[in-house]
């Protein structure tokens, strides 16, 4: 398990190794854009990852290459569909405002 602290609310979870940022923040009910359902077609899930980017998975094609075509993307940016919870330490992100991937 890993702590899950969101920002800018500043509210930790505990995350189970294995599961997805954005089931994460879903079921925490925090209000995470997510149109295509969490396949990375769509980009909105989009957040930065300030603190723990070595307790997720790395990133994959499929995700760069979305990535890529988002306006204000950066080193810290993930899609929260993509980026799963390795479980080896704390992570904390910053949810960006409504269609940000968009």
């Amino acid at each position: 398990m890993s702590q899950l602290t969101v920002l800018p609310s500043g509210k930790t979870i505990e995350v189970a190794e294995g599961t997805t940022l954005l089931a994460a923040l879903l079921g925490a009910k925090f209000d995470v854009p997510h149109k295509c359902e969490g396949v990375a077609n769509c980009g909105s899930c989009h957040i930065y990852v300030q603190a723990g980017r070595k307790g997720l998975t790395k990133i994959a094609r499929e995700e760069n290459e979305r990535l890529d075509t988002i306006v204000g993307i950066g080193s810290k940016s993930r899609l929260a569909c993509q980026a799963k919870v390795l479980g080896t330490e704390d992570v904390t992100i910053e949810l960006l405002g409504f269609g940000s991937g968009v």
